[in-house]
């Protein structure tokens, strides 16, 4: 009973560090908040190996088709937007990231969406809250994440109607030098 007990808070747990912000003041439907992550000061994540980027993007690909879960953060269980991101650098490149949206865009380097490469983090506003959803852009307008609408990771462009008006930011992973 114990262990059923354990397993079910480590679910609930899991479940609300998913895409999301949990508790996050929302702002009036069909506005933003117009306020960026704050970022540690000069601190972000980054890559050690220049390479790591292209690389991300290759592991996402062979992630085409998983399964979407909630809290997800490994492909056996099913994953979440944060959680695939998450776990594509961490395997990559052993940097552990949140299990977060908005945290993750507060430790990783703004970027013009414009300078966008492959392997790079687009942030998009999908649940009337700033950086609640966020995919890896893949090159030629296009980004790979995992929805919860139709339930796998696939591919999406950018000029899509639904993201292009959402979209909240881009950012790196890659040093700026």
């Amino acid at each position: 009973m114990h262990r059923l007990l354990l397993s079910a808070a480590l679910v609930v747990a899991v479940g609300l560090s998913g895409c999301s912000t949990v508790n996050a003041p929302l702002p009036r439907a069909g506005t933003t908040s117009g306020k960026e992550p704050t970022p540690p000061t000069g601190d972000y994540v980054q890559l050690a190996n220049p390479g790591d980027a292209e690389q991300i993007v290759l592991y996402a690909y062979g992630l085409l088709g998983t399964g979407y879960r909630f809290g997800g953060r490994n492909p056996e269980a099913g994953l979440d937007c944060s959680g695939m991101v998450s776990y594509i650098v961490e395997q990559v490149s052993g940097v552990r990231l949140p299990h977060n949206a908005a945290q993750i865009a507060a430790k990783t380097r703004v970027i013009d969406a414009d300078s966008l490469q492959p392997g790079d983090l687009v942030f998009f506003n999908t649940l009337n809250r700033p950086y609640s959803h966020m995919g890896i852009y893949l090159g030629d307008g296009k980004f790979i994440h995992a929805p919860s609408s139709k339930g796998r990771v696939r591919v999406e462009r950018m000029d899509n109607r639904y993201f292009a008006r959402r979209f909240d930011g881009a950012r790196s992973l890659q040093s700026d030098s």
